[in-house]
């Protein structure tokens, strides 16, 4: 697949006829090759492993190849990794999940060098962290920032600890030139004339391998009907995953990996796509209980609606407070960050949704968490850092929903109240002055409390002045042909979130 989903696809394209890879090579040269390549040096190995039918098959024919090479020779580890976003479909995340046990059982059963790892975004850049904590908006095609959070991140991060600790490594990806005439060109541009290596296109001490690059779709689906998992699983199964979610999102470790097209399993919050067909065929196919996450996402999907940015989002961007103008040929302000407001509906609606899940699933299965505890300690952290949020809404929101709380942080310097917040909004809304910005300051002066140094707080007291605080309608009407807008949060959002 490509990024752009409009792209014809290489594997259904018929400007030339196209033969199969296992037709021109047998398999027992494959693992041939697999295996001079790995008895080469003395460069790890790290495979990029989705979950999906490439990266299977990869996998699997490396398995094969190594497990035939004698004791003496399998001298270097094979590290599996996946990147596991947080935010994955989580029928695709038993699956994962249980093939990287399977391997790491069955590679220690038969002493072969394999190591089966997941990799994690940071806590600060997770899905849920930057949607509600910071604000940004649902994911689009010219917007994606979760891609290079979520996935490419965490597996750089293990790829850099590799090549520190070996020198040099080599990554083995499960792509193939017939995803997609982009893919070809790219694929091609980083090869490396009289190997099978290409050039990492980030890590100038990390190689690339592609041991299906030739192949064609059917090549991957014949191999793996024919040929056993070595590991344990069904590949039937796969197969049967892929018919409830159509496609996959490939394992990505840089920008030129094609993300998810029209269809796929991934991230049950993604909105990159227009429909989530993939859940609402397992949802068809009797897993019911996914339906409010259906339900989420599509509630996400609607921010991006551009009659209703305005409802959802605020005029000034977060860093530096300023409004910024369309440069593109059009007039009126650029809509920025989630407004505060929504955010705490949405950590509402999506705590809702996590009980809601776990209600409509079986006994047996075990409890879905959809926001981990220390995601909710960062985002209660952001909001009283950025938002000053006086109320603490987040042990509230927590409580009013869970019904219990959580082990919150206390601030040793005391912090200000929700009765405090309540005086001050009153005096402020007196002496027409916007309550957050003294609500800022007043955080900032605390916060430098009893430092023998304060000269920094003086630049940090401008920037805040810097910042638009006037009224919705002067920064509107600080853009030249722009009507004012109703930008206020208003009763439309609570309708969507019932």
């Amino acid at each position: 697949m490509s990024d752009d989903p409009n792209e014809p696809d290489a594997e259904n394209g018929d400007d030339e006829e196209q033969v199969s890879a296992l037709d021109r090579r047998s398999l027992s040269e494959i693992h041939q090759e697999i295996r001079d390549t790995y008895t080469a040096d003395d460069r790890p190995w790290v495979i990029g492993y989705s979950g999906g039918k490439d990266s299977t098959t990869a996998l699997q024919l490396i398995w094969y190849a190594i497990k035939d090479l004698p004791d003496e020779e399998q001298t270097k580890p094979i590290y599996v990794i996946s990147s596991d976003t947080l935010v994955e479909t989580p029928k695709i995340v038993d699956h994962i999940t249980s093939t990287l046990e399977n391997v790491n059982e069955y590679a220690e059963k038969q002493d072969l060098p394999f190591e089966a790892h997941k990799v994690y975004p940071d806590v600060s850049d997770s899905f849920f962290v930057n949607l509600i904590g910071r604000g940004y908006p649902a994911p689009n095609q010219t917007f994606r920032w979760c891609t290079d959070r979520l996935k490419i991140d965490p597996a750089d991060n293990f790829i850099v600890d590799k090549v520190s600790e070996h020198g040099e490594v080599i990554v083995i990806l499960g792509a193939r030139k017939a995803e997609s005439k982009t893919r070809e060109q790219v694929m091609n541009l980083h090869s490396i004339d009289g190997t099978v290596l290409s050039r990492h296109s980030k890590f100038a001490n990390a190689f690339v391998y592609t041991p299906i690059e030739d192949w064609l779709v059917d090549d991957v689906w014949d191999y793996l009907m024919q040929v056993d998992c070595p590991w344990g699983k069904d590949n039937r199964d796969l197969a049967a995953l892929y018919q409830e979610a159509d496609d996959e999102c490939p394992m990505v470790i840089d920008t030129s990996t094609p993300s998810c097209g029209d269809s796929r399993f991934g991230c049950w919050t993604c909105t990159v796509v227009e429909e989530d067909k993939a859940m609402e065929n397992m949802i068809d196919a009797g897993d019911g209980w996914m339906e409010p996450l259906l339900e989420f996402r599509d509630l996400l999907k609607t921010t991006q609606d551009p009659k209703k940015k305005s409802t959802f989002r605020e005029l000034k961007g977060r860093r530096f407070g300023r409004v910024k103008e369309k440069n593109n040929g059009g007039t009126g302000i650029i809509p920025r960050a989630y407004k505060f407001e929504f955010r705490q509906d949405l950590l509402r609606k999506l705590l809702e949704t996590e009980k809601k899940v776990n209600e409509l699933r079986n006994e047996d299965q075990e409890y879905l968490e959809l926001i981990r505890d220390a995601e909710l300690k960062e985002i209660r952290r952001i909001w009283r850092q950025e938002e000053a949020d006086w109320e603490d809404s987040v042990p509230r929101i927590y409580n009013e929903v869970m019904g219990e709380d959580l082990d919150w942080a206390q601030d040793d310097l005391g912090a200000f109240t929700a009765e405090e917040a309540e005086v001050l909004n009153e005096v402020c809304n007196r002496h027409d002055v916007p309550p957050k910005l003294v609500k800022r300051l007043l955080n900032l002066e605390r916060e430098h409390h009893g430092m023998k140094r304060r000269a920094a707080i003086y630049n940090k007291i401008d920037a805040i002045f810097r910042e638009e605080w006037g009224t919705v309608e002067e920064m509107v009407a600080g853009i030249e042909g722009e009507e004012p807008e109703n930008w206020e949060y208003d009763a439309d959002i609570e309708a969507l979130m019932k």
